[in-house]
């Protein structure tokens, strides 16, 4: 708790940080111009600062957490999972050293001794920081992020540590620079953002806290960053506001942002590969989707704040209950529903406009600020890797394209009458249409003259024989001569002759060099990425899912999303989202759950929570497999339960989705049932269920 009772043994708060002076904003950059360089994620690759700052031509460093505040007793502080954590992020730690130190045979107690005995740091450059041996040429202005020493930072507040052009901002310090003819005024919060642990300070002093390598942020803190904006409130300048947590995804930070009046933010905290830029009015369909975001944050705080408010009113003292009133005003900040059809615009759906970067390692966004003029560029992940690792893709897909049977240049019309060819005097006479008999065949296209009208349903007998005829098709030779539009003259062979199946399309005229498709190859997309460069027809109607996503199993039920959150300890931050699905029976919540994340290394961080407890309860964490996985091999139950009833038995066979081509090429094999049985009834010539991987 922020306001501790009298017997707590904890050391009193720490003295409050010196403000700056608003009135005196630092002028940087010249000639009324200036950038400035604003990363995320640093993770204790200090040194690279100045790199980047040299790279970028920038005049100051705007920073959005996980700076790497962490000196050399901050190991002994580190809970083992917060230390893997780290171990698994840190740029500082080379693939073959982190593979050795995360391995499953090596102990906690060998990874910490390892750690404190490596002749180069291994969490963070600080200690050089500190002591000199680094030293950075611009100013840094920056937060602190979900995985920092509390008590570092309290070093800063009480003033024990000083750096050189090292400014943190927290609630109650706010820096102002003079860039490019705008006043840009900083405002800053740090911590990752834990509703439910809003009220706890761990082993903070004052408002801020964290605690075994961890940081979050408090009620209390947001109280008294809206007190510090109102106090220095200008209609002058520029408000940025600089947090690690992102208003995009947490409803609170965005209301947060509307109290402070920001122009800007930039933020962190989801950890994706790319940088993005946007305001609400972009990419919220109406103000109500707005207005909706924000109503979640308040409901996200009220079931917290309705568990402890009477804990919390009994032990806060005069100020600090000022500063809770603060931000219970944050909380509220909600414009009202539409009424009438009407909704109440609020002007920060459009004007605020939004930030959040990916981590140092991928990128960075530079602001160019000139004459009152602000422009931004981004710097995001590097696809140059593709054109090193698929030099050969070009060349294999004009390899394939040979293969690929295109339609005729000038298809003969459909209104002429056209016969099979018998190789006759009066197929020599006939008159040509565009090069070819009018009389003759088109290779690869229906026998209009022989071949009867198709009728929507076809009975048994009709089935039958067109199953015969993809038999023939199948069978016959790929070298059987199949004239082309030049050598209509050439008589065709008894089985070219035959009439095709017809399609509702055209059919393409075959390639000389390649063996005529088979009427199913036509209808089906292809099984794999090797049989077509285009897309596949999806075989359910759900979307695929997020590659990056965990299953938990043997949850204890209930369980609510937040306490998901926090049984990934530090790997919570690059969560994106949780889904905990119901019984289908008695909508009762069922004890699994996915859980996706931003990036492949955010997921693996999770996956190491493999065996970890949650309310005594042993979960399983596990990669979830892609929704059509299942249904490739047979399995029509989804995650890997009970089949859908019926399936397996006889009667009208069991439940699957046919949708597009599928459906047709299901229905033209005898409309056999999705787990490859046909019923009771069984079709004559139909194919058994161990041919099905023949005809799919």
């Amino acid at each position: 708790m922020a306001g501790r009772s009298a017997t707590s043994s904890r050391l009193g708060p720490s003295p409050a940080p010196a403000r700056a002076n608003p009135s005196l904003p630092r002028v940087i950059g010249r000639d009324n111009r200036g950038r400035v360089l604003c990363l995320a994620d640093l993770r204790g690759r200090i040194s690279n600062l100045n790199e980047l700052a040299q790279e970028a031509g920038a005049d100051a460093i705007l920073h959005t957490g996980d700076f790497g505040f962490f000196e050399n007793s901050s190991l002994d502080r580190i809970n083992d999972r917060t230390l893997r954590h780290l171990i698994l992020y840190s740029p500082l730690v080379s693939s073959n050293q982190r593979e050795q130190l995360l391995a499953d045979g090596n102990p906690i107690s060998s990874l910490r001794a390892s750690v404190a005995a490596s002749p180069i740091p291994l969490l963070s450059e600080f200690p050089k920081l500190l002591s000199g041996e680094i030293k950075l040429s611009v100013p840094v202005y920056t937060v602190w992020g979900a995985c920092e020493d509390v008590t570092v930072l309290e070093k800063f507040r009480s003033g024990e540590y000083d750096i050189e052009n090292l400014h943190i901002l927290d609630e109650a310090t706010t820096r102002c620079i003079d860039v490019g003819g705008v006043k840009l005024r900083m405002l800053g919060l740090g911590g990752a953002l834990v509703p439910h642990k809003m009220f706890d300070n761990g082993e903070g002093h004052a408002t801020i806290a964290g605690g075994q390598g961890t940081m979050w942020t408090t009620a209390l803190q947001i109280g008294e960053l809206v007190d510090t904006a109102q106090r220095t409130h200008d209609q002058s300048e520029t408000r940025l506001l600089l947090c690690h947590a992102s208003p995009g995804r947490e409803g609170l930070i965005a209301q947060l942002a509307l109290v402070l009046k920001a122009d800007l933010t930039i933020s962190a905290g989801l950890h994706f590969r790319y940088a993005s830029s946007y305001n609400e009015f972009s990419v919220q369909s109406d103000m109500e989707g707005f207005r909706q975001k924000l109503a979640s944050g308040k409901e996200s705080f009220g079931k917290v704040w309705e568990n402890v408010k009477t804990q919390v009113e009994a032990v806060i003292d005069e100020n600090q209950r000022i500063l809770l009133d603060k931000c219970l005003s944050v909380v509220e900040r909600v414009p009202p529903p539409a009424q009438g059809g009407t909704a109440g615009e609020e002007p920060a759906w459009k004007n605020c406009w939004n930030w959040n970067l990916c981590d140092a390692a991928y990128g960075h966004l530079v602001l160019d600020i000139k004459d009152g003029r602000v422009s931004s560029e981004l710097k995001s992940f590097n696809y140059a890797y593709r054109r090193k690792t698929d030099s050969a893709a070009p060349a294999t897909a004009a390899s394939s394209a040979d293969a690929v049977t295109l339609p005729p240049v000038n298809p003969v019309p459909s209104d002429l009458p056209v016969k099979p060819s018998t190789g006759s005097k009066e197929t020599e006479n006939a008159p040509k249409v565009n090069g070819t008999s009018a009389n003759s065949t088109a290779p690869g296209s229906p026998n209009l003259g022989s071949e009867k009208p198709l009728k929507k349903k076809l009975n048994k007998k009709e089935k039958e024989r067109e199953r015969e005829k993809k038999e023939e098709d199948k069978t016959r030779p790929s070298t059987a001569s199949i004239p082309d539009a030049e050598s209509s003259n050439t008589p065709l062979s008894a089985a070219a002759a035959k009439p095709l199946p017809r399609s509702n399309a055209a059919s393409p005229a075959p390639s000389t060099s390649a063996a005529r498709p088979t009427q199913d190859s036509e209808l089906l997309s292809p099984t794999n990425g090797t049989d077509s460069t285009g897309g596949r027809t999806p075989i359910t109607g759900r979307p695929p899912r997020n590659p990056n996503t965990l299953f938990l199993a043997h949850l204890p039920v209930p369980v609510t999303e937040e306490e998901v959150k926090e049984f990934f300890g530090p790997a919570q931050v690059g969560i994106t989202s949780i889904k905990l699905p119901l019984n289908h029976f008695n909508r009762q919540q069922r004890a699994v759950a996915f859980v996706e994340f931003g990036d492949r290394e955010a997921m693996e961080a999770g996956l190491s929570n493999h065996a970890e407890q949650l309310k005594n309860a042993v979960v399983k964490v596990s990669i979830a497999e892609d929704r059509t996985q299942h249904r490739e091999m047979g399995d029509t139950s989804g995650r890997g339960g009970r089949p859908f009833r019926g399936a397996g038995r006889g009667g009208r066979g069991g439940y699957v989705p046919r949708n597009g081509v599928v459906a047709a090429a299901q229905a033209a094999a005898g409309g056999r049932t999705g787990d490859g049985s046909t019923g009771k009834k069984e079709i004559p010539g139909a194919k058994k269920p161990d041919e099905k991987k023949e005809t799919a």
